[in-house]
């Protein structure tokens, strides 16, 4: 998943996004959702952070390449998304962070937009003893080479929606029929795999922490 910039303008005072806590939820009607807030937006409208899991589902986004899609049958849809990006895998026990954002009020472009929810999920996990990183060549957050989070975003008429998605506890064998946002052989990794046991919902919830805080 990556982003595409746009342009920033002068930092205005903007309040916290309201959190959104939908649960276990389809993909497409989501999407739909978001779509819907951003369009009927306006100056005043106040940002949101929606937090979810979704249920099984490939999303490629608008860069994404045939090459790209699933090698084998695993009963799965693909959903032909809006965002920036290639094709990734949501499913339960991944936390979805999605932002909806007016990036003008927030006096911020979408490069720096997405540099600031990489760090937001490098210092959750530095909380728990977790070394990561960002990248430049390929958004998303990386422990060693490993992939543990995914960016992708789509702007219009200066607000923003899709966001980011943290892998926690979930079956990551999905991810072994794709080439993961576009590049073959990525590993993919998990926050159980580096031992840290908290469900779901508890990651999400510090993850919005630090996600706040960036954002001011």
């Amino acid at each position: 998943m990556s982003a595409v910039a746009t342009s920033a303008t002068s930092r205005q005072h903007a309040e916290d996004p309201s959190v959104r806590r939908l649960g276990l939820v389809a993909y497409e009607s989501t999407w739909h959702a978001m779509q819907s807030f951003s369009a009927r937006r306006d100056p005043g409208t106040p940002d949101e952070i929606w937090l979810l899991q979704h249920a099984p589902v490939y999303t490629l986004g608008v860069a994404g390449k045939t090459e790209h899609l699933p090698r084998i049958a695993n009963g799965i849809p693909v959903i032909n998304s809006d965002r920036g990006g290639q094709i990734t895998y949501h499913g339960p026990g991944q936390i979805i962070a999605y932002l909806l954002l007016d990036l003008r009020r927030r006096g911020l472009n979408v490069r720096t937009l997405v540099r600031r929810m990489e760090q937001a999920v490098i210092d959750f996990l530095a909380e728990h003893a977790i070394a990561a990183r960002g990248s430049i060549d390929a958004p998303g957050v990386y422990v060693g080479d490993a992939k543990i989070a995914a960016l992708g975003l789509r702007v219009r008429n200066g607000c923003c929606y899709h966001g980011l998605a943290l892998n926690i506890d979930m079956d990551l064998a999905p991810f072994h029929a794709i080439n993961p946002c576009g590049h073959p052989g990525l590993a993919v990794i998990q926050l159980r795999s580096l031992g840290i046991a908290l469900t779901t919902e508890a990651a999400g919830e510090q993850l919005v922490v630090h996600l706040k805080r960036v954002l001011r």
